[in-house]
């Protein structure tokens, strides 16, 4: 009996952070499926969300560079980064990626406070395309190692945040809760004739139960008093911006976005007037990045996405999440592949995602699944392919088994 399998399949992941960047999920997915299936047509196609990878991808995608650039990272010390400038059809545009110069992989485990980290290497990539002559740049929020709510990237531009007394505060969000004051006078004036467009998840917000402080605080290393901590400056920012702030009518505690990057999203959209966009509108959408996901999917017998962790968070605009709503409006079925399932994981099934599987096949230590992450993607890959025929095999032989009943009872 003939065994119907997926004969093209598009493998569409984010990254797995501090792991595999999301050309390197994607890479690992393909080896697997054609472990498995050396025969299908795989289409790679590493989803930007804003995150890791982003920049590159996006070059690549339109032929343009990647511009490399020694900025101060997270935790003040010098980094390699690089905006990427597009090519085709999308020249004269520059991708700052933020991860790129302020990510949570560049944060050492031991120095994991997410209330003294700063973005201040991020602004200094903003600086550097704009010195470039780059009018137009998108910033890509995600994988941030920071809840500093902008101001080291607004620093940087040449902003001045003052407690009461008029002095400078030091980097790091939780000296945000003396912040008094935002003196815009001295920001760099290419700024005035550009158009910066924050392409993020609008699901993320600064202030409140859900605001950053607590939703990704713990992950950035805070303990519980440190979120409480965190949770207060980011308010006393808000005040503080919504005060000062360049764009009038922003709701900076709850506008949808401000949260994005540990409140970059709320510090560059009060402060420079950045607009904040659905990073998806803007990434896939808006034909920035060259990539026509749409159509790749309707070609697709069967789509493979991928996020380091699958869990409440999910539906809340991750990768996995947009693209099994495109999915569904193709009527493509969506297998997704996790590092680790936490909590909520089952409800992504109600977002058009048919099926989850962790990378984790026995207990193991999160140190080893990351430095290990290429090799355990692969062979989950492949074992979820095996299972699908597998599943193919039996509902062809009871298909097969019916329609010999059906002609022995019409007989």
């Amino acid at each position: 009996m003939a065994l119907k399998v997926p004969h093209r399949v598009l493998v569409a992941p984010s990254g797995f952070k501090e792991s595999l960047d999301a050309p390197g999920v994607a890479a690992a997915i393909g080896a697997g499926v054609r472990r498995a299936l050396p025969c299908a047509a795989v289409d790679l196609v590493p989803v930007p969300d804003g995150g890791e990878g982003t920049a590159e991808i996006l070059a690549k995608a339109t032929g343009g560079t990647l511009v490399p650039v020694t900025v101060t990272g997270p935790v003040g010390e010098p980094v390699r980064a690089s905006w990427a400038r597009l090519g085709g059809a999308t020249s004269g545009t520059a991708v700052v990626e933020m991860a790129s110069a302020a990510g949570l992989r560049l944060v050492p485990a031991d120095r994991r406070d997410p209330g003294a980290t700063t973005t201040q290497g991020v602004g200094e990539l903003i600086a550097a395309a704009l010195d470039d002559g780059i009018r137009r740049i998108v910033i890509g929020c995600g994988d941030s190692g920071t809840s500093d709510g902008g101001a080291g990237a607004l620093r940087a531009l040449g902003a001045r945040i003052l407690d009461a007394d008029g002095h400078e505060l030091p980097d790091g969000g939780r000296h945000l809760a003396r912040a008094a004051r935002l003196d815009l006078g001295g920001l760099h004036p290419a700024l005035a004739d550009t158009e910066i467009i924050l392409a993020c998840n609008v699901h993320n917000v600064l202030c409140g139960p859900t605001g950053v402080a607590r939703v990704f605080g713990p992950q950035k290393g805070a303990t519980p008093a440190q979120v409480e901590e965190l949770s207060a400056a980011l308010e006393r920012w808000a005040k503080v911006l919504e005060r000062d702030e360049q764009v009038h009518g922003l709701d900076v505690r709850f506008g949808a976005g401000t949260g994005a990057s540990g409140g970059l999203g709320a510090g560059l959209a009060a402060g420079i007037g950045a607009r904040i966009a659905s990073r998806f509108d803007v990434l896939l959408d808006s034909g920035l990045s060259g990539i026509d996901l749409d159509s790749l999917i309707t070609r697709a017998d069967l789509i493979i996405t991928a996020e380091g962790s699958i869990d409440f968070q999910t539906p809340r605009g991750k990768v996995p999440a947009e693209v099994a709503r495109r999915a569904q409006r193709a009527g493509v079925p969506v297998l997704a592949i996790a590092g680790s399932l936490g909590e909520g994981a089952r409800d992504v099934h109600d977002v058009g995602i048919g099926a989850i599987a962790s990378i984790i096949p026995v207990p193991m230590r999160l140190e080893d699944a990351v430095a290990n992450g290429h090799d355990l993607l692969v062979d989950a890959t492949a074992r979820s392919m095996r299972l699908l025929m597998l599943g193919s095999a039996v509902a062809s032989r009871s298909k097969g088994r019916a329609k010999k009943r059906k002609h022995r009872t019409a007989a």
